[in-house]
């Protein structure tokens, strides 16, 4: 067929691959990469940001991402509140534009006290829109095409974060005030960008008002839903695993393996990468809850796998401890792409419908503890005791796995009980 009687429509093979199938996904993607560019740029570079240029103390700056990760952890919950009473949307719109306001004003910053304050608020609406994100997928996507737009939209986020650490590595590179400042204020630009693509691209989701006024009236029903906690709390130890590739697989590598140092961003690469090609797959089929189960058990196991196989790396040859080390990591990401996509799928299939802020707020919450203790275990566990370490971490891993289906049917049959009520 010439390409003068192709179908006016057809996209070229690659772009059928790459770009997602669903208009309204492939909007959101382009949000998603506008917003994890910026975020590539401040993870990188925020630290040195907030020592070099501000001038605050190693010490300081520690105890102001503490206490700001604490506020994130307890944002989740109210925040996913509001979707709920207001409207995913809005709430969304307000709490970006926080952020993106809060990020831009670190360039003014002169005494500590004020940035503490500012890095508190900046973590509090970050971890808050996370959650009201996530309940703003529930309303405005199928509910069989919701957990696997959200891993298209993570492999997006994977490949935007990626493309802003290359372009921190320009500031790096440059290694001035000027530098660092520009790169800041272009991560509070992106939120702002963020903000006019949410309010225009995006419609405003139909809500039942009926369901809105009885939230305003009823107590929290994600925290009276003692399974969905368990549920949570199951995923949340699950999630430990990204302080353990973000954290405990680096000091394994420096401290007690002969790898050669460049294993650490090598493995956070083949990490990056696995994610990018596997998330999507590994959602098929858990939109039915016992598939999703077995996903999570199978993550679990993966991990515990991956927690075993890094162990052995202790001792060896240099080229024989690299290729143990990125078998390992290879299960880790196989490990959590999947238990990420069940644990997606979970929380939206043991919601009450009409509360989605509600349960995922409750959510994150989990998520957000277990990223704000995790680098603390993790490296207690693995510093601290070695092979040991690994083995009851990767007991932690299966546990949680094995311990997800029990609890998911608990959390099913109180959920029929009170519908039947």
């Amino acid at each position: 067929m010439t390409a003068t009687t192709a179908p006016p429509h057809t996209r070229p093979p690659l772009l059928t691959r790459v770009l997602h199938d669903d208009r309204m996904v492939r909007r959101l993607a382009g949000i998603t990469l506008v917003n994890t560019l910026g975020n590539g740029l401040s993870m990188t570079l925020a630290v040195l940001f907030f020592t070099r240029v501000l001038g605050f103390g190693a010490a300081q700056v520690g105890l102001a991402l503490t206490a700001a990760g604490l506020c994130g952890v307890l944002a989740g919950v109210p925040a996913g509140r509001l979707a709920d009473r207001y409207g995913a949307k809005p709430v969304l719109l307000t709490l970006v534009a926080v952020q993106g306001v809060g990020t831009a004003a670190y360039a003014t910053v002169h005494s500590f006290p004020v940035f503490l304050l500012l890095a508190c608020l900046v973590t509090t609406v970050d971890r808050g829109s996370s959650a009201v994100r996530n309940a703003m997928y529930a309303e405005i996507l199928p509910s069989d095409r919701r957990v696997e737009g959200r891993a298209y939209l993570r492999s997006v986020t994977n490949i935007g974060i990626g493309v802003g650490t290359c372009l921190a590595g320009l500031a790096l590179q440059a290694d001035t005030r000027t530098a660092y400042s520009v790169a800041i204020l272009a991560d509070a630009v992106t939120f702002l960008v963020v903000v006019v693509l949410f309010a225009v691209v995006l419609p405003a989701p139909a809500r039942r008002s009926d369901l809105a006024a009885a939230g305003r009236r009823e107590p929290n029903p994600a925290l009276r839903n003692v399974p969905y906690l368990a549920v949570t709390a199951l995923n949340g130890l699950l999630c430990l695993q990204f302080a353990m590739i973000e954290v405990g697989v680096p000091l394994w590598i420096v401290r007690e393996t002969s790898a050669p140092r460049w294993m650490v961003s090598g493995g956070l690469l083949v990490n990056t990468v696995l994610v990018v090609l596997l998330q999507v797959r590994a959602t098929r089929g858990t939109d039915r809850p016992d598939v999703a189960i077995r996903v999570c058990r199978r993550g679990g196991l993966l991990l515990t796998g991956s927690c075993a196989v890094l162990g052995l790396a202790h001792g060896l040859p240099a080229a024989a401890a690299a290729l143990v080390l990125a078998a390992g990591i290879g299960l880790q990401a196989l490990g959590e792409v999947l238990s990420q996509a069940g644990g997606w799928a979970l929380s939206y299939d043991l919601a009450a419908e009409g509360h989605h802020g509600a349960y995922q707020g409750v959510f994150n919450t989990g998520q957000s503890a277990a990223m704000m203790l995790g680098p603390a275990v993790v490296a207690w566990l693995l510093v601290g005791h070695g092979l040991l370490g690994w083995t009851l971490l990767g007991a932690l891993f299966a546990a949680s796995g094995l311990a997800m289906g029990p609890t998911v049917r608990w959390a099913q049959r109180a959920g029929r009980s009170s519908v039947d009520v």
